[in-house]
């Protein structure tokens, strides 16, 4: 196993010794608590982070009447700990807050080790959960940029898609190839890795809404979806046929100008120009020229709806674009 640290880890170790000194600075009792809390809050991405730190802190101050109500209503016993917590976890899971379950718990044992309440542990406890949360979203505030790892993996599933046309020209003109298709497994797998980080990258973004990487990267995954049932309709012709040469010089010409922008709609018209050269041709004269030609047309409807999941990426654009101009 390879030894690493990445920035997460970093980011831990330098808030936590943060969040320890500056509450022992401040003269607050159980100081190290405050490094727990920061290291329980830093999280993956600045949405996740808000999100926990909310809970935690919540659960936190709830946890300092709850305690003064059993401990000093009923009595400083492990068994009152036990009782307490029976009401107080569906209490933070009724809130939607029960990450900071274990973080409250924290308080709990604090109040329950003074064996007393006062202001000034409250104020204490809280001035606890004020640096230990407070540090970790500060320090949370950086993210680096994944962009750069987002549009490399744009460029390789798009040279792969490329490379998959490429091979279907190749076997529509002349029925042979030696092509192994490890980019259809190959891109299956950078899809997975490309979405994941492109949602990564979505909620370390807080104050915008779309999520256009990640909308991409769906799209190009339904278009993988549509390769997958072509490709056996492309192998299975028998024969070379005029139209067969239509569709490769079609192919050939998407192949060319595969990229992020907004093309679609002139692949769609040259698709109904085709098929409409297609009606107007002279009927098959054999049973093998009509297969071959049927399931051209098959292949022909599949490239169409290929284009217009790619077309509807920009329609999603299109609508947001109005909807922040409204607003």
């Amino acid at each position: 196993m390879k030894f690493s640290i990445g920035y997460r880890t970093i980011k831990t170790a330098v808030g936590t010794a943060v969040s320890i000194l500056l509450a022992q600075q401040l003269g607050l009792h159980n100081f190290a608590s405050a490094g727990i809390l920061t290291i329980l809050c830093v999280q993956v991405t600045k949405r996740r982070s808000l999100r926990t730190a909310w809970d935690r802190f919540l659960a936190c101050v709830l946890a300092m009447p709850f305690s003064a109500v059993f401990f000093e209503g009923i009595a400083y016993h492990s068994i009152v700990i036990g009782l307490m917590l029976l009401f107080f976890i569906p209490t933070i899971v009724m809130l939607k807050a029960k990450d900071g379950v274990v973080t409250s718990s924290v308080i709990i044992l604090h109040i329950y080790m003074a064996h007393h309440i006062s202001w000034s542990i409250f104020l204490n406890e809280l001035g606890v959960i004020t640096v230990g949360i407070g540090v970790a979203l500060l320090i949370n505030l950086y993210m680096p940029s994944v962009d750069k790892k987002l549009k490399d993996f744009q460029g390789k599933i798009e040279e792969n898609l490329k490379i998959i046309f490429c091979e279907m020209v190749r076997y529509l003109r002349t029925g042979e190839s030696s092509w192994d298709g490890k980019e259809i497994t190959e891109s299956a797998e950078l899809l997975d890795e490309a979405k994941m980080l492109a949602y990564r990258d979505f909620e370390n973004r807080i104050w915008r809404e779309e999520n256009l990487y990640f909308e991409y990267f769906k799209i190009r995954e339904k278009q993988f979806e549509i390769i997958e049932r072509v490709l056996p309709i492309v192998t299975s012709l028998s024969s070379t046929v005029k139209q067969g040469n239509m569709v490769a010089d079609f192919l050939e010409e998407l192949s060319e100008n595969i990229h992020p922008g907004n093309t679609a709609y002139i692949y769609i018209d040259k698709l109904k120009e085709m098929k409409k050269e297609f009606e107007d041709m002279e009927l098959p004269k054999t049973r093998q020229e009509f297969e071959v030609r049927a399931a051209l047309l098959q292949l022909v409807n599949e490239m169409n709806e290929y284009l217009i999941i790619k077309s509807s990426l920009y329609v999603k654009k299109m609508n947001e674009t109005k909807k922040v101009k409204a607003n």
